[in-house]
Formats: structure tokens, C-alpha cells, sequence
């Protein structure tokens, strides 16, 4: 217990999933959480199953001005903050042939763009000295070439080249802020349950098969606990895949 005892940590996208399982791990390690969402409802019930330690803000990611805000409101309420992930994510399976491209940048905007902004405004209010982590969310999508998933793929791709480029632009400032990224495979969430309602119209029976070797959002958020906390100081710049091999098969 208390691996990262009265650190503030923002997490993206934490209103179901992986964003709020890493908040209730996160929270029950000793951190003050602000959990971050488009999805009020859920977001707040997540918030109040933490309890005191939690706060909900409604966030568009995609918004310049929003981000400022959730910062500003973090340090207000918390006094500071240790740990940014930037979870949000949506996916939407179509091949490059059909997929609009109003669902290309959607899926860019919120992913890459929500990750930049995330990283640009956090950065000059962290904790630093060694004690600061950003944890940026990617995906196996980045690495393994998957049809359905280009706007997905790019956006994720697009993070982890991201990471290595803040990694080494907080180093060089002697920030002693790490920056690295994860890469999960096939996990059991909300936002995959509805892409397999997908998969599974167009090809009955896949679902199934695909199910049956995904991981939960426990095994990521653990991952997520390791980086936050200074366990993983000697870390930077790096990413990590969670997938149990889905991405070398």
C-alpha cells in the first residue's frame, strides 16, 4: 500500500474502462485522483465510489481551452499534480477504403491531439525533480498491423513517437518528469465490447475467439500504478507492451 501515497494524479477518459480502473488503483495506493470524461454519469459515480480523494470534471480532450481549466481546477482543489495518463480513446472499425474522414480526425483529435494538449499544459505545473510521470495510453494497434483500424492505428502510432520526442525534451530541461507510453492488447472494456458488437455482425463467430485471450483492465492498470510511482524512475522514453504477445503472433 501507499506506492504513491499523496500524489495527484489526472487521468483522461476515466469514466469506465481502463481510465477508471487506473483511478481506483491509483486511489487505493494512497494518490488523490481527478477523473476526466465526456460521460458525467459515470464519471461521477467513479469519483464517488473513491471518495474524498476524488474529483470529476467533464473534458473534452480535443479542447485547448478545457484543458487549461482541468489544470487550473486540479491544482485548486489538489495543490498540485504528480501524474497525467492520458487514457481517452475511441476506435472505429472500417477499412481505409470506407472509413470517413470525419472519423479519421475525430479518432486523431481525441487520441493525438487530447495526448499533445495533455502533455503541453501539464507539463509546466508538474512536480518535478524525479518525482512527476505522464503515461500515455497507446495501444498494440500502433505496433501490429490491423486492417480496421487505420484512423486508430495512426492516432496510437502517433502517441508513442510523441512520447520519445517530450521523454527527451524533459530530460534535456532537467525536468525529472518521465514520459513513457503503454501499448495494451485486447482488454475487456466498455469501448472494445461495443467494437466486437461490430466485428461480430460482420464476421459471426469471431467475437468469441477474440474474447477468449483478452486481458482485463486490472493488468493494465497495474502497469500504469508501476510508472506513476518512483519504482520506475530509471524509466523514460520508452514503451511498454501489455499484450501477451497478441502483437508477435
Amino acid at each position: 500500500m501507499g506506492r504513491v501515497q499523496d500524489k495527484v494524479a489526472l487521468i483522461t477518459g476515466a469514466a469506465s474502462g481502463l481510465g477508471a480502473e487506473d483511478a481506483r488503483v491509483l486511489a487505493r495506493e494512497g494518490a488523490k485522483v481527478v477523473i476526466t470524461d465526456i460521460q458525467d454519469e459515470m464519471g461521477e459515480a467513479v469519483a464517488a465510489e473513491i471518495g474524498e480523494n476524488a474529483l470529476y470534471l467533464n473534458h473534452d480532450v480535443r479542447s485547448e481551452a478545457r484543458w487549461q481549466q482541468v489544470i487550473d481546477k486540479t491544482i485548486a482543489r489538489f495543490g498540485k499534480l504528480d501524474i497525467l495518463v492520458n487514457n481517452a480513446g475511441l476506435v472505429h472499425f472500417q477499412h481505409v477504403e470506407d472509413l470517413p474522414f470525419e472519423h479519421f480526425k475525430l479518432e486523431t483529435d481525441v487520441m493525438l491531439s487530447g495526448a499533445f494538449l495533455g502533455c503541453k499544459y501539464a507539463i509546466p505545473v508538474m512536480t518535478k525533480g524525479g518525482d512527476a510521470s505522464i503515461i500515455n495510453v497507446a495501444s498494440i494497434g500502433a505496433i501490429k498491423g490491423l486492417s480496421g483500424i487505420p484512423a486508430y492505428a495512426a492516432a496510437k502510432g502517433g502517441m508513442i513517437a510523441m512520447t520519445r520526442s517530450i521523454a527527451v525534451h524533459c530530460k534535456e530541461q532537467k525536468y525529472g518528469i518521465r514520459v513513457n507510453s503503454i501499448a495494451p492488447g485486447n482488454t475487456v472494456t466498455p469501448m472494445i465490447d461495443q467494437a466486437m458488437e461490430q466485428v461480430e455482425a460482420d464476421a459471426p463467430g469471431l467475437r468469441s475467439s477474440i474474447e477468449a485471450g483478452m486481458g482485463q483492465p486490472a493488468d493494465v492498470a497495474n502497469l500504469v500504478l508501476f510508472l506513476a510511482s518512483e519504482e520506475s524512475r530509471r524509466i523514460t522514453g520508452t514503451n511498454i507492451v501489455i499484450d501477451n504477445a497478441e502483437s508477435i503472433e
